[in-house]
């Protein structure tokens, strides 16, 4: 699916920006008109933009790069789990906390203590706690898994984001472009197109738009990670013989 045409992101509502009065002046290249003082963004751009991430993305997952998505509001965070899984990448769906990236040899900390708790929990040893002990750390292991479930197994820093809703997930924009890793963004008419390595002019409010988007570029993620592997099985088989 990550060949996108028109007819695709026309009926996902791709091209559905926000009220005009709301609109940042650097997306005015993307945008093709406004009707009922809403700003409608310009699919052929869109389709242009996705092709050029889709490519990117391929490219990296040849190279074994890492993708960690990040989309926590409610239209997005299941997607985002969704698809994140589906590339085998991670993912950030319920709180961005500060210092994730910036401050990771901290957080790496809190991710093994997440695992300590984990391995209490299979082998029961909640159970052999007071009844309010065992209750805070249930409570605690809760609050860890929704937070940090989707990193917990990410052993270095991402290579490449993957982010839905520029103006919700700033910090984690912030803390990418601090870091150097590049940032592949659905923008809405509102967003700054300046801060993102590869826009994708786009509506970033509806489930649909965001499903397309978000299913075509785990699809290229896919379809470089199977180009990899056969690549290794090749010479693999060459080095043998």
């Amino acid at each position: 699916m990550s060949s996108i045409n028109l007819s695709q992101l026309l009926e996902a509502v791709v091209h559905f920006g926000h009220k005009a009065y709301r609109w940042n002046p650097k997306m005015f290249p993307y945008i093709y008109n406004e009707v009922n003082k809403i700003h409608i963004l310009d699919l052929v751009q869109s389709a242009k933009f996705l092709k050029e991430a889709n490519n990117f993305l391929e490219l990296a997952a040849q190279d074994n790069k890492s993708f960690l998505f990040v989309g926590t509001k409610r239209q997005a965070s299941n997607l985002i789990v969704q698809e994140a899984k589906r590339c085998d990448s991670y993912y950030i769906n319920y709180r961005w906390l500060g210092g994730m990236l910036t401050n990771w040899l901290t957080l790496k900390k809190r991710i093994e203590y997440l695992k300590d708790l984990e391995s209490q929990e299979a082998k029961n040893t909640f159970d052999l706690l007071t009844k309010k002990e065992s209750a805070l750390r249930k409570k605690e292991l809760k609050k860890l898994r929704r937070n940090l479930d989707g990193i917990k197994n990410m052993k270095s820093l991402p290579d490449i984001a993957i982010i839905v809703d520029q103006k919700r997930e700033m910090t984690a924009i912030k803390e990418c472009r601090k870091l150097g890793i590049p940032i592949v963004s659905i923008l809405d008419t509102n967003c700054d197109p300046d801060l993102i390595d590869i826009p994708i002019p786009g509506n970033d409010d509806a489930v649909r738009s965001i499903k397309l988007i978000l299913t075509s570029l785990s699809d290229s993620i896919i379809k470089g990670k199977s180009s990899r592997l056969k690549r290794l099985k090749k010479s693999k088989f060459l080095f043998q013989n």
